[in-house]
């Protein structure tokens, strides 16, 4: 199996999908530092700058949106996702 990208390239949204997709795969690790920043009570807009590549300042609604979907799709993996938990797709 190979390792996630450690920073690969954000799309707007992240998947809806109601299983992982193979982009779900490529961004685990960017899933594991958007709940991390959280957990750690990090400024979003730091994290949309650092982890999503997108600067609040410049683009303040897609960065908002952006990261809003992205950790929603975090933690709907932890939950439901099952890649983050170490299982696998099934």
């Amino acid at each position: 199996m190979h390792s996630p990208p450690l920073d690969p390239d954000v799309a707007d949204l992240a998947p809806t999908e109601p299983a992982p997709t193979p982009y779900d795969v490529r961004h685990v690790v960017t899933y594991i530092r958007l709940l991390q920043a959280e957990g750690e009570g990090a400024d979003w807009q730091e994290v949309a700058r650092i982890v999503l590549h997108i600067d609040p300042e410049r683009e303040p609604a897609r960065a908002r949106t952006t990261y809003q979907s992205h950790l929603a799709r975090a933690k709907w993996m932890t939950e439901q996702g099952r890649i983050l938990r170490g299982s696998g797709s099934n």
